[in-house]
């Protein structure tokens, strides 16, 4: 943290005598020099584990490694993340007319609804998640149990947990929240019915939250948009373009809050994919986007997942997003 202020010693290097100090201003002097090194080292602190430092499924070394600073890996682009929001986008966090973006009650009158994807206990229900149903383009699975950590940390309580934490911050900023699940139902909803429950309340957006089940040595989060599709109940024409608003925006605010970057195995370093085979996106009659936020297969980005201060940067990244596209 830089020093922006005036020269800390007052004395003029071109001869002029250093003032005199009044008792007062050695008072206030002294009393600086304690409170502000004090600050320091408790920013520091919170920058370092985030505002929560649970670690919750994940191995205790696998823990502290994610807890500590996230790896900057090599991006295209801004240095950054090498993702650019939108043309005419409000960044996030940063002041508009009256109130910043990202301040209490930005969002009143706004609905947001987070799929968690999957459901924890899908895996005690696999005939009923195993049935098809019609997403438009052709039949799917109604739904999966999700992939884990070697450890054995669930796709479903990591999504669930960072929906919770999105969900805080969201209602923190005046919207209206709702959750496609919250481990209240025996399996599922469905894939068909996920996006019937965003479609039924009007969302201005719908994040789907995972984690992805790729190989090792496969890293990193992306951003999946829908397809232009017409068929059968599907028709996502209307929603194309500010899905992909959407998405850019969150994948932006992601890398930032996480420290993380784009995959290294699909969207060509972008962290933006297009998919026309997902019902949660097929059948969505309002902006829509799922996010992988890493890779649970890979142990470095195991890492990251299982932990909870990790989580809160992840739900911060997707809260900014959300705050941007919906602030315009």
């Amino acid at each position: 943290m830089s020093y922006t202020g005036p020269p800390l010693d007052p004395f003029d290097p071109f001869g002029a005598p250093r003032p005199r100090r009044s008792p007062l201003r050695r008072g206030l002097t002294v009393a600086l020099a304690v409170l502000v090194p004090g600050a320091l080292v408790g920013w520091l602190a919170y920058t370092t584990f985030g505002p929560d430092g649970e670690d919750d499924g994940g191995s205790s070394a696998g823990a502290a490694t994610g807890t500590a600073s996230a790896p900057r890996w090599p991006n295209p682009g801004n240095g950054k993340s090498g993702l650019t929001a939108p043309s005419g986008s409000t960044p996030s966090g940063s002041a508009s007319s009256g109130e910043g973006s990202s301040g209490a009650g930005a969002l009143v009158g706004k609905v947001v609804v987070i799929d968690p994807g999957h459901n924890p206990t899908n895996i005690e229900h696999t005939a009923e998640i195993n049935r098809t149903v019609d997403i438009g383009t052709h039949s799917k699975e109604c739904d999966t149990t999700g992939t884990s950590t070697n450890s054995g940390y669930s796709e479903a309580r990591f999504t669930l947990d960072v929906a919770h934490r999105l969900r805080t911050l969201l209602q923190q900023r005046g919207a209206t929240v709702k959750l496609t699940q919250d481990a209240d139902r025996p399996y599922g909803p469905c894939v068909d019915e996920r996006a019937r429950i965003g479609n039924a309340a009007h969302a201005d957006a719908v994040v789907s939250i995972h984690a992805d089940g790729s190989g090792a040595g496969n890293r990193g989060f992306h951003v999946i948009l829908p397809g232009s599709v017409r068929a059968g109940a599907a028709d996502t024409r209307a929603i194309v373009g500010p899905s992909k608003d959407l998405g850019k925006l969150i994948a932006a605010d992601f890398a930032e809050a996480t420290g993380t970057s784009p995959s290294n195995y699909i969207g060509g370093g972008t962290g933006l994919v297009t998919r026309e085979d997902l019902g949660g996106l097929n059948l969505s009659t309002v902006p829509k986007v799922f996010i992988e936020c890493g890779n649970m297969r890979d142990s470095k980005d195991a890492a990251l997942l299982t932990s909870g201060a990790w989580r809160q940067k992840a739900a911060q990244g997707i809260s900014e997003g959300i705050v941007s596209f919906l602030r315009g």
